[in-house]
């Protein structure tokens, strides 16, 4: 077996940091193989205290990253990077809880992959699924991302914008492309389209790590917010040279990039804008003549169209996805996605002004709020 590096960034995680280390104890890997990097900020006492009592096993290592600037994930992770003893490298989260065969199934398929395939991204779902509403529509939209969208672009070959945890890399791979964007606060995205324009590719790992769903809205808004304003950070630094992008994507990859970067932010920020206008001209247009849509523009006919059919594939898709995860349907859930979509809005709102005031600004997500055991 291969040794495997696996990357763990903490920063005030003391709620959820046992919970962890019963999880990274789990793994069904070799312990003489493995090589755990527990990362930590050197300005985050309250960690450093708790990992100061613990005795850990001898493939633990806790490392602490120089107090510098940007105080972000991915600068830690090129920390990291520099100590790596591995063949193969994992990415995992404070609240993560991956299966405990992930590494072997990882290994395996690396192993049987041609040199092409850089990464492979496990499936994300969420262990506290069922706690409220707001949970359970984050549950569907993951299960979209993941179970439905990211394999057909494996199997196509095409870009793949990683998850922000479980990607497994050739440690290789990852020093030829320079590491993490230290300054982008969606380093993910950024990473698999990077690695993509060198000729390789991220695929499917068909291995799930369980998160833990954001339960309270603004939580959600702040995670969100950051999300957005990373999608719109990777759009601007690959869009500085479109055609050579354009070239090293491929046509269908460059539209991909499109739509889950710039396409996702902008999708956020005006689908109410859009929506008010669509149901205002529908509310004032003549009601009681038999030519109803004569009063209403072409164009407005045609957005009324893209508008019905957008939603009925949405959910169409969501309700595939969930079936595929859960092997049921949450009609409710299904009914009210539309509701969820218009969320966003805020976080877009949000993200507009960090891009442009504080563009690195990280904004923490807070985890161990929920009040259900883990399931997984």
């Amino acid at each position: 077996m291969p040794i495997y590096t696996v990357l763990v960034p903490l920063f005030g995680e003391t709620k959820v940091v046992d919970s962890l280390l019963r999880a990274l104890m789990a793994l069904d890997y070799p312990p003489e193989k493995l090589d755990i990097k527990i990362l930590l900020e050197a300005c985050d006492l309250p960690m450093l205290s708790h990992f100061d009592g613990l005795q850990l096993p001898e493939h633990f290592e806790v490392l602490v990253v120089p107090a510098g600037k940007p105080q972000t994930k991915p600068r830690a992770l090129n920390y990291g990077l520099l100590f790596a003893r591995g063949t193969y490298l994992v990415i995992y989260d404070a609240e993560d809880i991956p299966e405990p065969q992930q590494l072997k199934m990882a290994a395996e398929q690396f192993g049987s992959a041609g040199t092409d395939v850089a990464c492979l991204q496990a499936q994300l779902t969420f262990f506290n699924n069922n706690e409220n509403w707001l949970t359970r529509q984050f549950t569907t939209e993951y299960a979209i991302l993941f179970d439905a969208i990211l394999p057909v672009l494996s199997s196509a070959k095409l870009p793949i914008l990683l998850g922000g945890t479980s990607n497994h890399f050739r440690i290789t791979d990852l020093i030829e492309i320079g590491g993490w964007d230290p300054f982008n606060v969606t380093e993910d995205a950024d990473i698999g389209l990077r690695l993509f324009r060198k000729g390789k590719r991220a695929v499917w790992l068909r291995s799930s790590t369980y998160e833990e769903a954001v339960t309270d809205y603004k939580c959600w808004i702040k995670q969100r917010s950051r999300w957005l304003k990373g999608f719109l950070q990777t759009w601007f630094v690959h869009m500085r040279h479109p055609v050579r992008l354009f070239h090293e994507l491929g046509t269908a990859g460059f539209w991909i990039m499109q739509c889950m970067t710039i396409g996702v932010f902008l999708t956020a920020l005006l689908h109410p804008v859009f929506m008010f206008i669509a149901l205002t001209q529908v509310v004032t247009s003549t009601v009681d003549q038999s030519t109803y849509f004569s009063t209403l523009s072409t164009i407005s006919v045609l957005s009324l169209f893209v508008f019905a059919g957008g939603y009925a594939c949405s959910i169409l898709l969501a309700a595939f996805s969930t079936q595929r995860r859960f092997g049921k349907l949450d009609w409710f859930n299904l009914a009210t996605l539309p509701i969820y979509w218009l969320c966003a809005w805020p976080a877009a709102l949000l993200a507009l002004y960090d891009f442009t005031a504080k563009p690195h600004h990280w904004r923490k997500t807070e985890h161990g709020k929920t009040v259900l055991a883990t399931t997984a």
